[in-house]
């Protein structure tokens, strides 16, 4: 057996650094553990803390591929964060010009949700705590 313990990153890619970079910090108010540019591969990886719990990778690499088929392709269908309130939350994106899909109500746990994109069009989730 494994023993996993946590999820310890999950990985992003994208193909315009400073808007994710500015999104994910600026935005959605992740601070920055590391960021480094790595001149063999023209690319830089920005590692994110995401309450000091999480970590999110960002990638750019010049020899990116977009994805086969959106949002059904086999991996990573979206990735959710909890918050406390998700209409305050979906309030604060929509007045950062984020567009925002309207509130859902979970039908298992009766929890709000609600969907938008990151600047590649990553889908992320606002999960009501």
């Amino acid at each position: 057996m494994l023993n996993i313990q946590s999820i310890h990153h999950v990985a992003i890619l994208t193909d315009n650094y400073e808007v994710c970079k500015h999104f994910y910090t600026a935005i959605l108010g992740f601070e920055i553990i590391e960021e480094t540019y790595r001149a063999e591969r023209q690319s830089y990886k920005l590692d994110l803390s995401v309450n000091g719990k999480y970590q999110i990778e960002l990638f750019s690499f010049p020899d990116y591929r977009e994805r086969g088929s959106y949002p059904e392709a086999k991996g990573l269908r979206h990735l959710a964060f909890a918050v406390p309130d998700v209409d305050t939350s979906a309030a604060y994106l929509q007045s950062m010009q984020v567009e925002v899909q309207p509130v859902r109500i979970d039908a298992l746990t009766g929890k709000k949700f609600v969907f938008f994109m990151d600047p590649n069009g990553q889908p992320l989730e606002l999960y009501e705590m």
